[in-house]
C-alpha cells in the first residue's frame, strides 16, 4: 500500500456566494491530478482582521489532502484554482472571492521567496486554528502539535455555520 503526502490547506471567501465559491475551490483541488480530499472542516464565518477598509465577512475552512506533487507544485495548482475563478490581488488583504493557502506538508520547512511552510502565520489565526481542529486529531499534524496556540487563540470571533460534508 502506498502512503501518499498529506497537506492542509486552509480556504477564505467573503465575495458573493461564498459557500459555493468554497464548494467550487474544493470540487477543483480534488480534480488537480494525483491530489485527493481527504478531510473538510466545519464552515467558520469570521470578520475581516487588519484589513484597511470595511468588508464583508469571511466563510473559512480547512482542508487535508493527499497529494503526489510536491508542495511547490501544488501551491502552483492552489494558485491556479485561485486565478480560474477570479482572485484578484488589488492590494494585501483586499476581498477576495477565494483565499487558498498551504498550511502544512507532511513535516516539511521550506523558507522561500514564494513558499514558506509551515505556514509563517496560521499558528496565530483563529480563523485557521479552529478548523484545523476539526480535521485533526489531538490537534496535531504530523509533528506540529497545535494544543496550546489553539487553547490561547481568540475564538470569540468565529461563529459555527455547517458541517461541510
Amino acid at each position: 500500500m502506498i502512503i501518499l503526502p498529506e497537506a492542509i490547506i486552509s480556504l477564505g471567501s467573503n465575495l458573493g456566494e461564498k459557500e459555493k465559491n468554497i464548494g467550487f475551490a474544493l470540487n477543483s483541488i480534488n480534480l488537480i491530478p494525483e491530489t485527493k480530499l481527504s478531510k473538510i472542516s466545519n464552515l467558520y464565518e469570521t470578520k475581516p482582521l487588519g484589513v484597511p477598509n470595511e468588508q464583508p465577512n469571511y466563510l473559512n475552512c480547512c482542508a487535508k489532502i493527499f497529494t503526489e506533487l510536491s508542495p511547490q507544485i501544488l501551491l502552483g495548482a492552489l494558485l491556479g484554482v485561485e486565478a480560474a475563478m477570479g482572485r484578484e490581488r488589488k492590494f494585501r488583504f483586499c476581498e477576495r472571492i477565494i483565499d487558498i493557502d498551504l498550511i502544512f506538508y507532511e513535516n516539511e520547512v521550506i523558507n522561500e521567496k514564494n513558499l514558506i511552510l509551515p505556514h509563517p502565520r496560521a499558528m496565530e489565526r483563529a480563523f485557521v486554528l479552529v478548523p484545523l481542529a476539526d480535521i485533526c486529531e489531538n490537534m496535531r499534524f504530523k509533528n506540529i502539535d497545535f494544543r496550546e496556540v489553539y487553547k490561547k487563540c481568540d475564538k470569540s470571533l468565529l461563529i459555527k455555520k455547517n458541517k461541510y460534508i
